[in-house]
């Protein structure tokens, strides 16, 4: 089976958590049609352009999934995967962590302070007030000196948590 273009993990996230519609998805039916995906309602939805109906992007966007055999069904797994997925490429160095907590801070305020992802929002304002002030009050014990160190352990941390729990 060919591997799914990384965006698919961030348009899972975004039709489970019913996300208002934007250029992503168009541009994201595009990459799959390029990556050797092709159903019906894809090249539909590649040609989809600004300003989108909501009504009629909702029922284009389930059946472009459905056809793919993409499950969105369950918010609480869509999410951790997202997850997963900016804490591996942060850690892999094509993202700066720094932009990887604050889509986390994000998603911690939009699932309403969903208790599993308050601490990357800790670490965001720990990190953003570290880069102009000489102390932050969100993490005891963390300064300017090991912030990152604290960062890269958490997000290594909870890829250890989410694969053992995967494993059981």
């Amino acid at each position: 089976m060919r591997p799914l273009p990384d965006s698919t993990i961030r348009i899972l996230v975004c039709k489970a958590l019913d996300r208002d519609f934007d250029k992503n998805w168009s541009d994201w039916a595009v990459e799959m049609l390029m990556s050797g995906f092709d159903t019906e309602h894809l090249v539909i939805l590649a040609g989809m352009r600004e300003p989108f109906d909501y009504f009629e992007m909702q029922t284009l966007t389930t059946k472009a999934l459905h056809e793919l055999g993409l499950d969105f069904s369950d918010k609480r797994q869509a999410v951790e995967n997202y997850v997963t997925y900016l804490i591996q490429t942060c850690l892999g160095g094509k993202l700066e962590s720094v932009k990887v907590l604050a889509e986390l801070r994000d998603l911690y305020l939009e699932l309403d302070y969903d208790k599993a992802l308050q601490q990357f929002y800790f670490l965001y304002y720990a990190k953003t007030d570290l880069m102009i002030e000489e102390v932050q009050w969100y993490i005891d014990g963390v300064d300017r000196n090991n912030i990152d160190e604290t960062i890269k352990n958490y997000f290594t941390e909870w890829l250890k948590v989410k694969s053992h729990a995967k494993q059981k």
